[in-house]
């Protein structure tokens, strides 16, 4: 199931880089005094009463002519979109401007559930202010401090009440979901196109030619697969910035509902960093991940250049040592059949379960080579390990004390389970626990 998204609006300085730290348990914001310092929406998860919910900051919205206000309208508009939920956040010591009720008017627009926070009331005298905040009409206005923590509690309840009308995926248990993401026009749509042998997805040299994320269901081997093609950039009717960032959320959607992500490279412009940022956002989710280099045919080639690519790819994605890599070619679907078997290995993986007397025995082998280490004269202590989870598979290994554990002898115990059962593809998880 998706998570649903969640947008923080309002005009600027009422301090939404605030609520949105608070709220994700970190500073990820730039937090400023300056009306219009966060320019860019910026992305994080939230937790919420068992909710996870991805959370959006966005710059200010205003309607005068100071620098960067176009481009923060814009950025706010997008978020505003995309989200699920909306907190239009004002400020209490201000009371009702003309730029909230400037704002109020695109939110009437945008037909979403709306949750009023007026932040900054730092004191139970300052409550009585907040009724002024009904007159926006979007029902009862929620005090709150982002300085101090207060009333989030309360907003996140109301928050949460309309989660649970947030539309969740109806296919079968057994159907693997796969999606594609990258950033635009390295070839997405045509990979659709490829594997489904037919012209299903519109085509355009123009990056940003598909408007929404498409779900298309489709067969292979007797088992159903639904692809999400995610290559929507902009959406018809709108005007979006002209960079990249607004594909990040619709990536992390695509994620958030795929079982395997495949991550698109243009093999003939090579890897950039953006590359490596989408792909972050799949690897930290924990889904199934097989790299496809497509464009293949437009590269110049000799016995060594894919041997090369790969090297280059495993030394700028250090973090996906686990993913196998495809070379094809979408247009000419040269090595396009390739795929399939490593999607379908790549899902068989992340759900793999590993009989624990046999895990057991893989660890202890792995501890007899190489002994645990000791820190300030303890030495770690691997009493038994056992599968908790898939989707990611995630093991608990039990021990005298968890901080002895340290990531690097971690690390070694993931690569011997690696070595001695099935994973490629999937990410694994490994955690020390005390034993009680």
């Amino acid at each position: 199931m998706a998570k649903p998204v969640v947008a923080i609006v309002g005009r600027p300085n009422v301090g939404k880089s605030t609520i949105f730290n608070r709220i994700v348990g970190e500073r990820v914001s730039i937090v400023e005094d300056t009306p219009g310092v966060t320019r860019d929406r910026i992305y994080s998860s939230g937790e919420w009463l068992n909710y996870q919910f991805n959370l959006i900051d966005t710059g200010g919205i205003d309607i005068g002519d100071e620098p960067f206000l176009s481009q923060i309208r814009q950025q706010a508009e997008i978020a505003i979109d995309e989200a699920d939920v909306i907190i239009f956040l004002t400020n209490g010591r201000e009371g009702v401007t003309s730029a909230d009720e400037e704002v109020a008017k695109i939110l009437y627009r945008s037909n979403k559930p709306i949750v009023v926070a007026v932040n900054k009331v730092d004191n139970p005298d300052m409550r009585p202010s907040i009724y002024d905040f009904y007159a926006l009409g979007f029902g009862e206005p929620f005090p709150i401090s982002g300085a101090h923590g207060l009333g989030l509690g309360d907003l996140l309840d109301e928050v949460a009440k309309h989660f649970k009308n947030v539309g969740s995926d109806d296919y079968d248990e057994g159907t693997v979901l796969f999606s594609l993401i990258g950033r635009p026009n390295v070839g997405k749509s045509s990979m659709v196109n490829a594997i489904l042998g037919e012209d299903r997805v519109i085509v355009s040299d123009i990056a940003g030619t598909t408007r929404d994320a498409i779900d298309t269901v489709y067969k292979y081997e007797g088992r159903e697969f639904v692809i999400i093609d995610t290559a929507g950039m902009r959406k018809k009717g709108k005007v979006y910035e002209s960079t990249e960032k607004y594909s990040v959320l619709r990536a992390l959607k695509a994620i958030d509902r795929s079982n395997v992500v495949l991550v698109v490279i243009d093999g003939e412009e090579g890897i950039i960093e953006q590359d490596m940022k989408i792909a972050g956002y799949a690897h930290d989710a924990g889904r199934a991940i097989v790299i496809v280099v497509n464009k293949w045919d437009m590269v110049e080639k000799d016995e060594r250049t894919m041997k090369e690519f790969e090297q280059n790819i495993r030394d700028h994605f250090k973090f996906l040592d686990y993913a196998p890599i495809v070379f094809l070619s979408a247009k000419t679907k040269k090595r396009i059949h390739t795929l399939m078997p490593k999607i379908l290995l790549a899902s068989e993986n992340h759900t793999r379960r590993v009989e624990t007397s046999v895990l057991n025995d893989v660890v202890m082998d792995a501890v007899a080579m190489n002994p645990t280490p000791t820190h300030k004269g303890k030495r770690l202590k691997i009493y038994y390990t056992t599968q908790v989870a898939i989707k990611p598979p995630t093991f608990v290994v039990f021990v005298n004390e968890p901080e002895l554990m340290h990531f690097s002898y971690e690390r070694f115990l993931e690569n011997r389970v690696r070595a001695a059962f099935e994973f490629e593809g999937s990410p694994i998880k490994i955690f020390p626990r005390a034993r009680k």
